[in-house]
């Protein structure tokens, strides 16, 4: 039984120094719609470009997990993801005027106690949820992550930890994932290194706002931890955070042994395309879904111009995802390539484009009107689409200015991209 999505009822803020950068930042989270997600607003930019909490943005650095887009990131904000998730808050904005989130106390306490501050309250939508039917494994070097189907309602996690020094002990550690073990078992957990990596850390440029308080230092004499196993409960901690990158809760038991950031980013990956495989083969329900009678009675395109055959996810005003199923009937094999038949590109892009018209029309003040694309803009064709394929189209909206709109948009064929462009649309009068 999944649950509502969740927001906060007042904007909060908070500011601190980042972990690596020891640079001064300031954040405020504002209440966000349904299905808008977590999204990072870095207002120290021009146009102050905005980066979705999701796995798609994600880029691979080390010790921290961080989102890019279009040269344009935030980073260490896994222990803020992971107070989202742990407290169940799904829909924020984030704004920053930096590009490391505050490091606080190395923990995702004061997140939680600033979450809390904000007041979580229920939206009429209910979450994503994927629930595991098969087993998923992830290697890398000698770190392994195993996410098994799971009876329960809530997500299983245990962390077997061993650390590349013989004088600090590993340990495990077990929990089931609520709102109430997240803050009383993983929140307070802080961040840490081994003693014999701090002088590395430092003269490669990591952990210039880190201190006794928020760092625990192991094979350090001097350290006092808050928790039994406050390293192995950080770790678990991180994978919270960075699981969160799925967009939806996961329903499974998860079994780490000595992951990290870039091990779970390869799992959340895999989780993704099942996600994804399951959506578009009808076995995930969405009410934000629309068959092609809805989708007739929004756009103005009829065979054989009309390119979507379902909209199978809605996020709002913001995202859509929808799928053509191409056959070997499609009028354009009859002329283009008819002993080699493949889809054109144009035509790849005009069904991103009535996909991303969709979306704009679902909007109040552009009802009655007629989305026209003006501009194309970093188009990328990557692959071929030929009969039997399926195509799935993503739109997102990433930026409005009257009349004038813009979409990031790709397709995808059995989860590899083979178009992508970023396009411009201006609205006017049907």
């Amino acid at each position: 039984m999944s649950r509502s999505q969740q927001t906060l009822k007042t904007p909060v803020e908070i500011s601190g120094i980042g972990l690596h950068s020891g640079n001064e930042v300031h954040v405020r989270l504002l209440p966000a719609p349904v299905d808008h997600g977590i999204e990072f607003v870095r207002t120290d930019l021009e146009d102050a470009p905005r980066i979705p909490a999701h796995i798609r943005f994600h880029s691979l650095h080390e010790r921290r997990t961080k989102l890019m887009r279009e040269g344009v990131g935030v980073e260490t904000i896994e222990h803020f993801l992971a107070a989202c998730s742990g407290l169940e808050v799904d829909n924020l904005v984030v704004e920053m005027d930096g590009p490391e989130f505050p490091g606080a106390d190395g923990s995702a306490q004061p997140f939680v106690e600033l979450l809390q501050k904000g007041v979580a309250i229920e939206q009429k939508q209910q979450v994503k949820v994927l629930i595991l039917e098969e087993p998923v494994f992830v290697r890398e070097g000698d770190a392994t992550l195993v996410a098994l189907p799971s009876d329960g309602a809530n997500l299983s996690l245990q962390y077997v930890a061993s650390f590349d020094d013989p004088e600090v002990q590993g340990g495990v550690f077990s929990m089931q994932l609520t709102p109430e073990s997240f803050v009383e078992q993983l929140a307070s957990a802080r961040t840490f290194c081994l003693a014999s990596e701090v002088e590395a850390l430092q003269a490669a440029g990591l952990g210039k706002g880190a201190t006794r308080e928020n760092t625990v230092v192991l094979g350090d004499p001097e350290t006092v931890q808050r928790l039994p196993d406050e390293a192995v409960r950080h770790k678990l901690l991180d994978l919270v955070g960075d699981l969160s990158l799925l967009g939806a809760e996961l329903q499974a038991q998860i079994i780490a042994t000595k992951s990290g950031h870039s091990t779970n980013a390869l799992l959340v990956e895999r989780l993704l395309d099942l996600l994804q495989e399951q959506e578009t083969g009808g076995l995930v329900e969405r009410e934000s879904g629309m068959d092609i009678r809805e989708i007739i009675k929004m756009l103005p395109h009829r065979y054989p111009f009309l390119l979507i055959d379902r909209v199978i996810e809605v996020e709002g005003y913001k995202r859509a995802v929808a799928i053509k199923n191409v056959t070997i009937n499609e009028p354009f094999f009859q002329g283009h390539f008819p002993e080699r038949p493949l889809m054109p590109g144009v035509l790849q892009l005009e069904a991103m484009a009535q996909l991303a018209g969709m979306l704009l029309l679902r909007r109040l003040e552009y009802s009655g009107k007629l989305a026209v694309l003006w501009s194309l803009d970093k188009v990328k064709l990557r692959g071929g689409v030929t009969p039997g394929d399926q195509l799935r189209l993503e739109v997102e909206t990433t930026r409005i200015k009257g009349e004038t709109v813009q979409c990031r948009a790709r397709g995808l064929v059995a989860n590899k991209v083979v178009c992508e462009a970023m396009l411009m649309f201006t609205m006017i009068e049907a």
